[in-house]
């Protein structure tokens, strides 16, 4: 069974459910659809398990958390990162959206609609 270790010490079982609250909440009003989310959710809990961890720390689902975002949406990973990473600041938030110009996300892929 997999635990988080959380900021304040404690340990709790870990939960996707969690993981898809805050990536719902970043991704609101956003081009970001379910199924994404729900490949993210599903790609980390992998990775953890691949990993071969018995315990994580939250901050390292956060940071994998906002990596994914980070390619997904810039704009749910900006909104992720100044929930997550409390913000205190606006140059704490100016500093996140300068990161996004200086490393480029993965690009993504083009898609046409097809008419109705």
């Amino acid at each position: 069974m997999l635990t988080v270790r959380k900021k304040d010490g404690a340990i709790e079982p870990f939960e996707t459910g969690k993981i898809r609250a805050g990536m719902e909440k970043a991704c609101e009003k956003r081009p970001v659809t379910a199924q994404q989310i729900d490949e993210v959710v599903l790609g980390i809990e992998n990775g953890l398990r691949d990993d071969g961890l018995l315990q994580v720390t939250s901050e390292d689902i956060g940071q994998r958390v906002m990596a994914a975002l980070r390619d997904l949406d810039e704009v749910a990973y900006v909104r992720f990162a100044s929930v997550y990473q409390e913000f205190q600041e606006v140059g704490s938030f100016v500093a996140a959206v300068a990161s996004l110009e200086e490393q480029p996300a993965a690009p993504r892929p083009t898609t046409t609609a097809e008419p109705q």
